[in-house]
C-alpha cells in the first residue's frame, strides 16, 4: 500500500494561547491504536496537515495489518482524559521498519510528546528484530529534524517533490538500531505503555507516511 509523502508535524513552541491547559507529561497515557480511534485521529490529522490528511480508508488499511499474526504495523495513541494529542506508526518488512506517521497536537508541540512517540516506534522495531529504521521528513521541518538527530538518525538522501500538492522535497533519514545511540539527555524516553505486540514477517509493501 501506498500513502501521500510521508510528513511530520512542524512542532515548533506551543500556541501563545490553547483553548485547554496542556497536561503534564505524567498525564498522558500512550497505548495502542484501535478502530474506535479513527474518528478522534482523523479531526487531529486534519487540524496538523490540512493539506494532505490522511483519508479514513488509509487509516482502516493501516490498522488492518497491525494486528494477529504476521502483523507488520504498529500503531499508537497518545491520550489524557478520553482526549488523544497525538499518534503514530511504524511499518515493518524484514529487517526493515519504516516511521509510517507521527502527530502531535498543536498544543503539545514543545512538550516532548513527539520523543516519547518515537521511543515506542524504536521499541516496537527492536522488538520486530529490526537492524534499521527509514524516515522521511520535509525539507523545512528542522524541528523534527533536530529530534531524529537526537535519537541517532542520519540524513542519507533526498526525494525531490515527495510532498504533494505542495512539491516539497523530503529528507531521508536513517538509524541503525543495533548499538543505536540513546536519545540526547533533553528528551530522555519515558517508560513505554503502549502494549504494542511486536510485529513479525515480511510485508512486501511499506507505507511512506510520517507526521512527526
Amino acid at each position: 500500500m501506498t500513502h501521500s509523502a510521508p510528513r511530520t508535524s512542524p512542532g515548533g513552541p506551543p500556541p501563545a494561547t490553547t483553548p485547554r491547559q496542556t497536561p503534564a507529561a505524567a498525564d498522558v497515557r500512550l497505548r495502542e491504536m484501535r478502530w474506535w480511534d479513527i474518528d478522534p485521529v482523523l479531526e487531529l490529522e486534519r487540524a496538523v496537515f490540512p493539506d494532505d490528511a490522511w483519508s479514513r480508508g488509509m487509516f482502516w488499511s493501516e490498522l488492518a495489518h497491525a494486528r494477529g499474526r504476521g502483523a507488520t504495523r504498529g500503531y499508537l495513541v497518545a491520550e489524557t482524559d478520553g482526549r488523544l494529542l497525538g499518534y503514530a506508526g511504524l511499518a515493518v518488512s524484514g529487517d526493515l521498519a519504516d516511521v509510517q506517521t507521527i502527530a502531535v497536537a498543536r498544543e503539545q508541540w514543545g512538550t516532548g510528546l513527539g520523543a516519547r512517540l518515537l521511543t515506542d516506534l524504536l521499541r516496537h522495531a527492536t522488538a520486530a528484530e529490526c537492524a534499521e529504521v527509514m524516515l522521511e521528513v520535509r525539507v523545512d521541518n528542522t524541528r523534527a529534524q533536530r529530534l531524529y538527530l537526537r535519537f541517532g538518525f542520519e540524513p542519507v538522501g533526498f526525494r525531490r517533490g515527495y510532498y504533494q500538492p505542495g512539491n516539497v522535497d523530503a529528507l531521508v533519514m536513517r538509524l541503525l538500531l543495533r548499538g543505536a545511540p540513546a536519545p540526547a539527555p533533553d528528551s530522555p524516553p519515558a517508560p513505554s505503555s503502549s502494549g504494542f505486540s511486536p510485529v513479525s514477517g515480511p510485508t512486501g509493501q511499506q507505507g511512506p507516511d510520517t507526521h512527526a
